[in-house]
This record gives C-alpha cells, sequence and structure tokens, in this order.
C-alpha cells in the first residue's frame, strides 16, 4: 500500500527553516590538513560504523520528501575515497521534492552537491556528472607547491589542479572553490587565488578560519576576517557586492570588469547562524544541527533497530527543536566540539 504523508517544514525555535542536508559519506580522507586532522594517530572508524548507501538513501528520502529539504551536499572526510560513490550520487539525484512542497525546487530533482579535495577528481569527474551531480566544491588553499604540502602534508598540488580542470571540461556549472585562509600560512595569496578563480571561471570562495582543528590550536589572531579578504582582491580588483542567495553562507561580490564572483564565508567575524538553514549527518549516523553543537542523535541506531521511518521523521524534528540560534565563537559560553572537522563532515 502506498505510504501517503503531508510534508511540513522543519522549523527550528528561532524560525529558520531547514531545507539544506550535509552527509558525510566516510571520515577518511587521503590529505591531512591542519586545519581538519593530526599528521598520525587518527583512529578510524570500523566500516561496520559507517552508514551503508542504502541507509543514508532512505535518511535523504525521509527528510526530501516528509521535510521539504530541498538540497544535499556529500562531505567527508574526503567522500572520493568512498568505494562506488557515482553509484550512491546516482541514487540520491533521483530523488524529488515533492509537488506539495514549499520549495522552489517543488516537483523537481533535488540539488545534489559534492564538496572534495580534487586529487582523485579527474579519474570520476565524467561518471559524477553522468550519475547526476548538480555542483562541485573543490578546495584549493594555495597554488605554491611547498605550502600545499606544509598545508595538507601530502604532495598533490597537481592533481589538484588537474581535477579542477576536470570538473570544469565535463561540464559542472558552477564549480566553486574553497580557500581556507589561515594568517601567516596563506593569507599572502589572497589576490593570487583570486586571479585564479578568474582566468578559469569559477568562483573562489575564501573561508575563515574556524575552532575545528583536530590539534585544538586555534586563536583568534589566527583569522583573516572578511573585510579584510575584500579589501585586498579590491585594491586590484575593484568589486561590487550582490544580493545573497536565500540561505547561501557566503556573501558574494562581483568583479567590475566582468571576470566573474567571488565569495567570502564569514563564520567568524559575520557569522550567518540568523540564516542558517543546514543540518548535518556525520559518516556513522549521528544528527547534527550544527558544526559547532555538542549534542547528536543517533539515528544509526534507529536504522539498525527496525525504527519505522515514522519515529526516525519524529527524531529528525526532535533534533531541530534543539538547534541553537548561533554558535558563539568569540563568546566567553563558546565550547569547542570535541570533534574535529574531518569527524563531523565539512
Amino acid at each position: 500500500m502506498l505510504n501517503v504523508w503531508a510534508v511540513v517544514q522543519l522549523i527550528d525555535p528561532f524560525g529558520r527553516t531547514v531545507r539544506d542536508l550535509r552527509i558525510s559519506i566516510t571520515d577518511r580522507c587521503n590529505f591531512r590538513c591542519t586545519y581538519c586532522m593530526p599528521e598520525e594517530g587518527m583512529a578510524w572508524l570500523d566500516r561496520k560504523e559507517i552508514l551503508t548507501f542504502e541507509e543514508i538513501e532512505r535518511l535523504a528520502t525521509i527528510c526530501v520528501q516528509r521535510f521539504d529539504v530541498d538540497s544535499i551536499r556529500l562531505t567527508g572526510g574526503e567522500p572520493t575515497v568512498r568505494a562506488h560513490l557515482p553509484v550512491l550520487v546516482e541514487k540520491l539525484a533521483q530523488l524529488k521534492v515533492p509537488n506539495t512542497a514549499q520549495s522552489p525546487l517543488a516537483g523537481k530533482n533535488i540539488d545534489l552537491a559534492l564538496t572534495t579535495n580534487g586529487a582523485t577528481l579527474r579519474l570520476i569527474a565524467d561518471e559524477l556528472k553522468s550519475a547526476g551531480l548538480s555542483r562541485i566544491n573543490i578546495s584549493l588553499d594555495t597554488l605554491k607547491s611547498e605550502k600545499f604540502f606544509k598545508i595538507t602534508r601530502r604532495d598533490h598540488l597537481a592533481n589538484v589542479l588537474d581535477g579542477i580542470d576536470a570538473a570544469i571540461q565535463v561540464g559542472f556549472a558552477p564549480v566553486k572553490i574553497n580557500a581556507v585562509v589561515q594568517r601567516g600560512v596563506n593569507d599572502d595569496e589572497i589576490l593570487a587565488l583570486a586571479s585564479f578563480g578568474r582566468n578559469k571561471k569559477v568562483e573562489v570562495r575564501f573561508i575563515e578560519f574556524m575552532p575545528l582543528d583536530a590539534q585544538g590550536q586555534w586563536q583568534r589572531n589566527d583569522v583573516v576576517g572578511q573585510d579584510e579578504i575584500v579589501a585586498t582582491i579590491n585594491n586590484v580588483y575593484p568589486l561590487e557586492q550582490v544580493a545573497a542567495r536565500g540561505a547561501a553562507p557566503a556573501d558574494r561580490w562581483r568583479y567590475l570588469d566582468g571576470a566573474g564572483t567571488v565569495g567570502v564565508i564569514p563564520s567568524v567575524t559575520k557569522p550567518f547562524c540568523g540564516d542558517c538553514d543546514r543540518v548535518r549527518l556525520t559518516a556513522e549516523g549521528q544528527f547534527r544541527t550544527c558544526l559547532f553543537s555538542t549534542t547528536e542523535f543517533d539515528l544509526r541506531a534507529m536504522l539498525r533497530g527496525d525504527a519505522t521511518d515514522d519515529a526516525i521523521a519524529a527524531e529528525i524534528a526532535r533534533a531541530v527543536g534543539t538547534k541553537w540560534a548561533g554558535h558563539a565563537i568569540g563568546n566567553v559560553t563558546f565550547v569547542r566540539p570535541k570533534r574535529s572537522m574531518s569527524q563531523i563532515g565539512g
């Protein structure tokens, strides 16, 4: 018998509607970025602890069909190290937002995106596009080989640049570049990275350094703020701010000479918590309402304990009911998450 249910919006206690689900599909990574995980000693999840593709698909389906979620982003760890990634992409890309949903995508396929370090992207870019992936973000913090090795502890810059080219060649649009800016590390390359984006016709999004490093060594002085980033670019390439796109985390500017756009995610200096529409699912099935949340909801136990879709949907709604007003970075009340970025999912 066909199950019929009303599509309801997930609205948190502060009136924000959840539309974006971030799914980490693995905690493993082929890089060891200093702001994400330690060089040695990472305790990887046992493979049986990680959600199967079928479990991921079930949770995604509940969120899309029952809760008006219209955007899913696959993250990690590094999602491309998960075997048979295009198979999962094909499954999720077929999800349709219900006609009765209050989403601009009502009746259409979800917006499905991927965040990757790009090191092996050349090998599967065409498969991912054919499987139905909508958009792709590629991490690139430097254009200098020596600095790349210092940040990632891997010598794969050429592979990442090739992966960016592959994404462009197979027709992903837009391709976005994520660059985490750290004072004294790569803040001298803001202009070079902006120029790279202009030349490649991709949008570079500079990300303020957040306290999610595995070593717990983050300091406020390490943060290069949005105003400084924008001023650095504007001094050479004049900019004009453009309107924000919904609840997207990046503030955006266009180049006055028509060479595209550039963005900044001001997570620390100008938090976008007031418009946050995101929730997160870790690789082992823990549901989180914020990157910096100290509370998790165990959906894996429900999946493997024969819980009904109704029960799982109720738990998701309960979790969203605990969503904070904001992360409170810089306040005395801020508590650093016990997990690093790689364990939560970027």
